[in-house]
């Protein structure tokens, strides 16, 4: 016994063989096997991120068309890698799935989800618009059993109104027949082609109104419709339903979709309008002009966008809307784009419009100052200094155009530098804030005079003094405190996950290559991140200027957080071109519909010149 335990004391003083430690742990396997499994799960975990990024075939694309560039034309070499941009985009969809799972373990197929409560929110149709808003961006980042499933229950549906409903027809169309028709586009599914010709269908006697122009809300059981609050159409109601109706003309081939849209066009081509200032409300019996405010603003902003995109969506054949767009735009840089008196910070704003006290009859038609009808006047302007978040979707839409219009120099010049001057102010307001998520409305500090601040003026002056520095509006100060001063007061506090800066800034890096953008995107998105997340979805704030950890918020996540603020986000973070802008626009809600050429057919079926 005791040569034994002198054996056994000299084995363990030394270090065992490699056979030895392995004959002893084969031995004993229930020591080792956990242990083994535990650090095969850590590297199948963590080994993506290690590495960099997500797997290379991870990301869902869509098939792009022949030899169009992956990115954009004047690419500039990334402040991240590669890899980061993917790992960011993949956090984005994750974000989706975050959201969307939220909405369908509570609220489906409710409209919305409260993201606090975890309550259901019918507040549009009853219809699910939070399925049909997210039914697109789903496809893209290629949630396939997402989509199936949403596809399932939209076929079911009959969107027949209860017994003295009316459904608002501005967000019915932008929302879900704009859903339907992009997820359509994408996926060819025959289901999606037939439930938005029902609904374009069930939606159309909205035009039958004295004049043409839609009604506010519409009884799909009775075809009976009423107005809004205001007694008249917004601009913004008549001008947002052509891109929807025209693309389901084209894959219908009816022409009551193409005639009742245009009726809206015929009635701006024959307006009394100076410039293109089209105002705000307009009389849906008379079809008249029943205000004198200009604006891109909330009773306006998607109408300025499908002037330029009908256009482009019709392969720039209708070359009546681009010239709307033009004289639009001319005038919003003319009249509506101010600069701050202490950090130049360029904004748009809404101005009430002066008639002018001697119009001149006999101008030139080439006149810059034409109305539609070919009157020529001089109106002038009294600014609010409002600024909106909903507004920042302009510097997006004048980058578009400076990439799609064939505009003398010094006008791509002009709108180059108001796109990026206003896209910068954009960002600004949620650089300044403690949360970084910018406010919903500010109101500017103005000149004592107002026309000290408009902001074409100065710029011109700029140039006559040889063009020493940036332009005016373009020279990008630094965030700033409240107490440091920064030439605005907020207005409304909240902020309700919009995406109209996010919008702005894809567009600005797809057209101009510059990396900044991404960058300012991706600190928004982290912002949201640390202040809107929560258990199951994501929250309105608040107040965004709160120091708090965690901001106070809104028991609401809006349907368009998934159809635009997150697609924008994840298109914006991924190096490919899936939706290509050359192929595509998007509609107001961030809906992709492809862009096509009228048939012959086409053309003398819907009478089209």
């Amino acid at each position: 016994m005791l040569s034994s335990l002198l054996a056994r004391n000299q084995y363990s003083s030394r270090i065992p063989s490699f056979r030895e430690a392995f004959s002893l742990l084969a031995g004993r396997p229930l020591r080792w096997v956990p242990q083994l499994l535990g650090f095969l799960v850590v590297i199948w975990y963590f080994g993506p991120i290690i590495r960099g990024g997500p797997p290379d075939d991870y990301v869902y694309e869509l098939p792009l068309p022949i030899q169009h560039p992956h990115l954009p034309p004047l690419y500039k070499p990334p402040t991240a890698s590669a890899n980061d941009w993917k790992l960011r985009s993949h956090q984005v969809r994750e974000a989706f799935v975050h959201s969307y799972k939220g909405y369908r373990d509570h609220a489906f197929p409710a409209d919305e989800l409260g993201p606090m409560s975890g309550k259901i929110h019918n507040n549009f149709n009853g219809w699910g618009v939070t399925i049909y808003d997210a039914l697109d961006t789903m496809w893209i980042m290629g949630l396939t059993e997402y989509f199936e499933e949403a596809v399932k229950v939209i076929g079911e549906a009959s969107y027949t109104t209860k017994p003295k409903q009316y459904v608002p027809f501005f967000e019915t169309i932008i929302r879900h027949l704009g859903g339907l028709l992009s997820a359509y586009a994408l996926s060819k599914d025959p289901i999606l082609l037939q439930q938005a010709d029902r609904m374009g269908e069930m939606l159309l006697p909205a035009f039958n109104s004295e004049s043409g122009l839609p009604a506010y809300a519409i009884s799909t059981r009775t075809n009976a419709t009423r107005g809004g609050w205001t007694g008249n159409t917004l601009w913004a109601e008549a001008l947002s339903n052509q891109l929807e109706y025209k693309y389901l003309a084209h894959i219908t081939g009816k022409p009551e979709y193409f005639e009742k849209a245009e009726r809206c066009m015929q009635l701006m081509y024959e307006a009394n309008v100076t410039d293109g200032i089209f105002p705000t409300q307009w009389n849906t019996k008379t079809g008249a002009p029943s205000n004198n405010k200009f604006s891109v603003g909330a009773f306006a902003d998607s109408a300025h966008e499908y002037l330029l995109k009908q256009w482009l969506m019709t392969s720039r054949s209708e070359t009546k809307i681009k010239d709307l767009y033009l004289n639009a735009s001319k005038s919003i840089i003319e009249h509506l784009l101010y600069i701050t008196p202490n950090r130049e910070m360029l904004y748009v704003t809404d101005a009430d419009m002066l008639k002018p006290s001697t119009p001149k009859p006999n101008a030139s038609p080439e006149s810059p100052r034409t109305t539609t009808q070919g009157a020529t006047s001089t109106p002038s302007s009294v600014p609010s200094g409002t600024f909106e978040h909903l507004s920042c979707f302009l510097p997006g839409l004048l980058a578009l155009g400076v990439q799609t219009l064939d505009l003398p120099e010094s006008e791509k010049e002009i709108h180059s530098w108001a796109a990026e001057g206003l896209a910068y102010s954009c960002w600004l307001t949620y650089a300044d804030m403690k949360t970084g998520l910018g406010p919903d409305v500010m109101s500017m500090k103005m000149y004592p005079k107002n026309e000290d601040g408009l902001w074409l003026p100065r710029v011109e002056k700029w140039k006559q003094q040889g063009r020493s520095g940036r332009p005016p509006g373009l020279r990008e100060p630094g965030a700033a405190s409240e107490k440091a001063g920064r030439d605005y007061t907020i207005y409304k506090r909240s902020y309700l996950l919009r995406p109209e800066a996010l919008e702005s800034f894809y567009i600005m890096w797809r057209t101009t290559g510059n990396p900044v953008w991404r960058e300012r995107g991706w600190t928004i998105f982290q912002a949201i991140e640390k202040y809107a997340k929560t258990e199951i979805g994501y929250a309105s704030i608040v107040d965004v200027d709160k120091s708090s950890t965690k901001a106070p918020v809104k028991d609401e996540m809006p349907s368009y957080f998934l159809a635009e603020t997150l697609k924008y986000l994840y298109l914006l973070f991924t190096d490919e071109e899936i939706i290509p802008l050359d192929r595509w626009v998007f509609n107001t809600e961030a809906h992709p519909i492809p862009i096509f050429e009228w048939t012959e057919t086409e053309k003398k079926l819907f009478n089209i010149n």
